[in-house]
């Protein structure tokens, strides 16, 4: 994996850390501007790896929405009721 060099100058491809002010850490994949956060740089790698992955066709498909939204504590009446009200996914779906 490569990285900004200290002088400041991109390699190509490659992870760039950021530190958010709220202190989060965000990782950038540099060639697809893909970018995921988290508390650690390990956990917005991690992050990261899982959005690549899916961006490239990994991943299991969902064959019930209603039963993986239950699973994830989410109310599926509510995400239809959001749908109908903004003609569009939810903002924390989109």
């Amino acid at each position: 994996m490569a990285s900004t060099t200290k002088d400041g100058s991109e390699k190509s491809g490659g992870v760039e850390f950021t530190r958010e002010p709220d202190g989060s850490i965000t990782a950038r994949d540099t060639e697809t501007g893909l970018a995921r956060g988290g508390e650690t740089r390990a956990e917005a790698l991690s992050q990261l790896a899982e959005v690549l992955a899916l961006e490239n066709g990994e991943g299991e498909r969902i064959d019930d929405e209603d039963a993986f939204l239950e699973a994830l504590g989410i109310d599926p009446d509510e995400v239809a009721a959001a749908r109908e009200d903004h003609d569009e996914l939810p903002e924390f779906m989109q």
